[in-house]
């Protein structure tokens, strides 16, 4: 039976490792895991933040997904959001989800991201 979620994979395509580190470790935050020496063969980046995992694989003929994305739950969406636009990447609102702020952004190479915080009510 399922016990959890491991960890979220995306794509990227070949050499873009330094952007996506850039943008997940020192725009986001996350810590960057070593790979194993077997898998870093291959290419691609991991990383963690809280009990979210997410792990980055190159792959040759890479496209983005335009539906399919992770959502991250956060601390202070707004601030987030600041962050993204600041450095230039897209932050698109939504606001059909009950009970949570969410947008909607992309990271370095395209995948498609939403981020969202739950609203407290009084």
């Amino acid at each position: 039976m399922i016990t959890g979620l491991d960890h979220i994979q995306l794509a990227a395509p070949p050499g873009t490792e330094d952007a996506l580190r850039a943008f997940y470790a020192d725009l986001l935050g996350m810590t960057e895991v070593r790979k194993p020496p077997a898998l870093a063969a291959r290419g691609g980046c991991w990383f963690e933040a809280g009990t979210a995992r997410l792990h980055l694989g190159i792959e040759p003929d890479f496209r983005p997904a335009r539906k399919a994305h992770p959502g991250f739950r956060v601390h202070d969406i707004d601030a987030l959001a600041t962050r993204l636009t600041t450095a230039g990447t897209p932050v698109t609102w939504d606001t059909t989800l009950p009970n949570h702020r969410r947008f909607h952004s992309v990271d370095p190479v395209g995948n498609r991201l939403e981020f969202l915080e739950p609203v407290e009510h009084d």
